[in-house]
């Protein structure tokens, strides 16, 4: 089951300072699902100014439970870099040039 993942970032004074601190572990977790594949797609959502304001993710999970213990392990939910969080159920039928679904 596919799922798109919008993940915005708090809105306060220090959000970017926990954005750039916990981004380390946010990719290397990235690269381990990635390994896994379970990342169809990822990356920034940019605010006006083009700086980073949250998260998007296309991700394969057996279910809704897989994505949520996903979420509880994700280094941007745990330092709080993540404040609102939108999932989607989703079909990617074209990904870089390939037609993957129907």
């Amino acid at each position: 089951m596919q799922f798109i993942i919008y993940a915005y970032d708090g809105k306060d004074a220090e959000a970017p300072n926990r954005r750039k601190a916990a981004r380390p572990d946010h990719l290397a977790n990235i690269k381990t699902r990635m390994a896994q594949g379970a990342v169809l797609a990822a990356g920034g959502i940019l605010g006006p100014e083009g700086g980073a304001i949250g998260s998007y993710l296309v991700m394969e999970f057996a279910d809704r439970q897989e994505l949520d213990a996903y979420l509880q392990t994700e280094p941007y939910v745990i330092h709080k870099v993540w404040q609102e969080i939108k999932v989607e159920t989703c079909n990617t039928v074209v990904l870089n040039d390939e037609v993957i679904g129907s």
